[in-house]
């Protein structure tokens, strides 16, 4: 007969599917405390564990005891006043978690800002066209910035547009999800048809394939991953937070592909891209020549001095302004790694758009077509060079 299993010490207080708190010890591990969230709106519970430290046994049932308390104090689900606070926050928790770690780390910024600027406790159905208006002017000029932003500096129709998108789709979110009543949270979007504002003339610079070859050809002078990078970014057409962020476990040289995860992408999605040979070769390179230590790093581009850790955003960027410095090159206001994705979308016109977008990790088609690809002298050129001559047909 098998032993049975020692269990540790717990503690619980308050009514079993109201209030329930449990303390319990792990041992080195310290004492966590296990809850069970219920949301205000629709009614359904989340059950969320923290941790406590290395706390004692009597302050882990104190902090119990007032948990509980505070949540004796909540009004149960009887279908509460609607308010901009309860909203984003039933949102942070069913859809936020769903998304990419960039995308969540946005909705986190953003509805936090919203939430200062719109009132925590105004109620939804006094929204009207007054704050969508008041937003776009206050957003632009600076005097609304996320939090920890000091500077009151004005910013493009872009930044404002990306804000009031996450806005919309909380309240599309809304009005079709519903409470235990069977009603839905809300009725109508009251930003619906709203026009949202757009920049005349986007910076979208490009690069060419000459500027690459300089790159490239500078790399080495500032670091031999640089090189690296370059050439996965140029061969895969992905973001440079996706690439920065690949583990020697996604790519896989027996059957040549790239996995690229969800998490690690902009809108996550997780896929699956060829792994082309120019790419396969910088890849084995890169591995052979990677510093001693980091050999035994997860991480195909570990953080200098600490292969523990993937490098991050700020030196990706600091590489490129440093090998833009070296090859001579002019700065370009807004050129920088995604300016060869859209050299990668622009040189695969040819291809057709369902290949061109599983490649680079796109889901919308319109997407590319207005913000990547490009006009090109030359594809025009063979366009009208193969262009056909239309007859007309007679019945008979």
């Amino acid at each position: 007969m098998a032993a049975s299993r020692k269990r540790g010490w717990s503690w619980a207080t308050g009514e079993k599917g109201k209030n329930r708190v449990r303390v319990y010890d792990r041992g080195s591990r310290g004492i966590f405390l296990d809850v069970s969230v219920r949301d205000p709106l629709l009614g359904t519970a989340t059950r969320k564990r923290f941790s406590l430290g290395r706390v004692d046994r009597e302050t882990a049932k104190r902090k119990a005891e007032e948990l509980a308390a505070a949540l004796r104090g909540d009004r149960q689900f009887e279908g509460p006043t609607l308010t901009v606070g309860l909203l984003f926050d039933s949102y942070e928790t069913h859809v936020t978690p769903t998304k990419g770690l960039g995308a969540r780390k946005h909705d986190h910024r953003t509805l936090e800002m919203l939430r200062r600027y719109l009132g925590a406790q105004r109620p939804v159905d006094s929204l009207d066209r007054r704050d969508w208006d008041g937003f776009i002017r206050d957003r632009g000029s600076g005097s609304i910035r996320p939090a920890g932003v000091e500077d009151a500096r004005a910013v493009r129709s872009r930044t404002v547009q990306r804000d009031l998108r996450l806005l919309l789709a909380v309240f599309n979110w809304a009005t079709v999800v519903r409470k235990v009543d069977g009603k839905r949270l809300v009725a109508d979007n009251p930003f619906a048809g709203f026009a949202v504002p757009h920049e005349e003339s986007p910076r979208r610079p490009i690069l060419t394939h000459d500027e690459f070859e300089e790159l490239v050809a500078a790399a080495p002078s500032v670091s031999p991953a640089m090189e690296t990078l370059l050439l996965l970014a140029n061969e895969t057409g992905h973001r440079i937070n996706s690439i920065r962020l690949l583990r020697w476990s996604d790519i896989d040289l027996q059957a040549n592909t790239i996995r690229w995860r969800g998490e690690h992408d902009k809108i996550g999605h997780e896929h699956l891209t060829p792994l082309v040979q120019a790419a396969k070769l910088a890849v084995v390179r890169h591995r052979v020549r990677a510093p001693s230590g980091s050999d035994e790093s997860p991480w195909v581009f570990p953080a200098p001095g600490d292969p523990t850790r993937p490098m991050s955003r700020h030196l990706a960027r600091d590489w490129w302004q440093r090998t833009e410095a070296a090859a001579g090159i002019a700065r370009v206001p807004g050129r920088g790694w995604h300016s060869i994705r859209r050299k990668f979308a622009t040189e695969l016109k040819s291809a057709s758009l369902k290949d061109l977008c599983a490649l680079g990790g796109w889901k919308d088609h319109n997407t590319v077509l207005e913000c990547y690809q490009q006009p090109d002298p030359d594809t025009m050129r063979v366009a009208l060079e193969n262009r056909g001559t239309l007859r007309s047909v007679r019945a008979g």
